[in-house]
């Protein structure tokens, strides 16, 4: 077992060479615990999203309804397929690192510049798609409306398809101000107030007798559930607040926990990728600047090739729970 020196008190300590354990020196074994330990971590929330969408099955969001946006492509409906991109460039830029790793090991210099840069676009290309994806599903489309008990009513026409509140919403004489810290008792505020109001929403139906309610109940035929104008009217009763988008508390596409664990898992991993862009960058100067080449290894590259492959890997298993299943 090697050890080394401090400078201090001449105490040796163990410094992760000699028997290089499993064939992997320090830096690398330490590499690998991180990935197991952030696995362990990963595989809690993906497993409690599990247990939570299945005891809610039947108002969980389809998430062909959900991630139907696409850039420059507004109002055409294409679901899944900005997500497939989304994967596409992940998975290409865990190629390039395989490059850049594997012209490390033959000392090839140019070669490792190349394929880093191009490693790093590709996370800057998934973490800004993210964010995008992030910004429509916070901004909503559609509008719903939510009861009493809770429960979430949405829109559509005779033919299924769904119908967005600002297409038939009624425009009333009313008056509404936001309640704000600097107006309201002991400081109190609430949320930005929504486009229209409850009675707004009542009155632009009742003008349109070709909408109908649609809960967010799924069917035997795996569909929400839609009720006749009758059933509609007498759901439409008891609303009490208007929903636009999601957030942690509202969610205007179904269930509540759905918008909760997206937020929280796609995001926590969306750093994990923000993270590795970060280091990647710096690592890219550092080949760029030659400190590898003077060392005679590329070793670095190789260890932030795992973790980058890592978080590839973690986003496979994320896009089949939240996407495909």
């Amino acid at each position: 077992m090697s050890t080394v020196t401090t400078a201090n008190s001449g105490e040796k300590v163990w410094g992760g060479g000699g028997s290089q354990p499993l064939g992997a020196n320090y830096g690398k074994l330490m590499m690998w615990f991180f990935i197991l330990s952030d696995a362990l971590t990963f595989s809690g929330f993906l497993a409690a999203y599990g247990f939570s969408r299945f005891k809610f099955i039947e108002t969980w969001p389809l998430a062909d309804e959900v991630f139907t946006h696409f850039p420059f492509m507004h109002g055409v409906t294409a679901p899944m397929y900005y997500v497939a991109f989304m994967t596409f460039v992940l998975i290409f830029s865990s190629v390039t690192m395989v490059l850049a790793v594997d012209a490390g090991h033959q000392m090839k210099k140019d070669k490792v510049v190349v394929y880093m840069f191009l490693t790093i676009i590709g996370g800057l290309i998934f973490v800004g798609s993210q964010a995008w994806e992030w910004k429509n599903f916070i901004k909503g489309e559609y509008g719903a409306i939510e009861t009493k008990g809770g429960s979430l009513l949405q829109f559509v026409d005779t033919d299924g398809k769904r119908v967005a509140l600002a297409d038939f919403a009624a425009t009333l004489p009313e008056e509404r101000e936001q309640l704000t810290r600097d107006k309201a008792k002991w400081f109190m505020d609430e949320p930005t107030l929504p486009s229209y109001s409850v009675a707004e929403v009542q009155a632009g139906f009742k003008a349109h007798p070709n909408i109908l309610v649609r809960t967010e109940v799924i069917d035997a035929n795996k569909k929400k559930t839609v009720l006749t104008r009758a059933q509609s009217e007498l759901r439409l009763k008891d609303a009490t607040l208007v929903v636009e988008g999601a957030n942690l508390t509202r969610n205007e596409y179904g269930s509540k926990l759905f918008a909760d664990f997206f937020f929280f898992i796609t995001g926590f991993h969306g750093f994990h990728v923000f993270s590795g862009v970060i280091i990647n960058i710096i690592i890219f100067f550092n080949v760029l600047l030659g400190t590898y080449e003077k060392r005679k290894s590329y070793e670095m590259v190789e260890k932030v090739g795992l973790y980058w492959h890592f978080v590839d890997l973690v986003w496979v298993f994320v896009f089949t729970v939240f996407y495909l299943v």
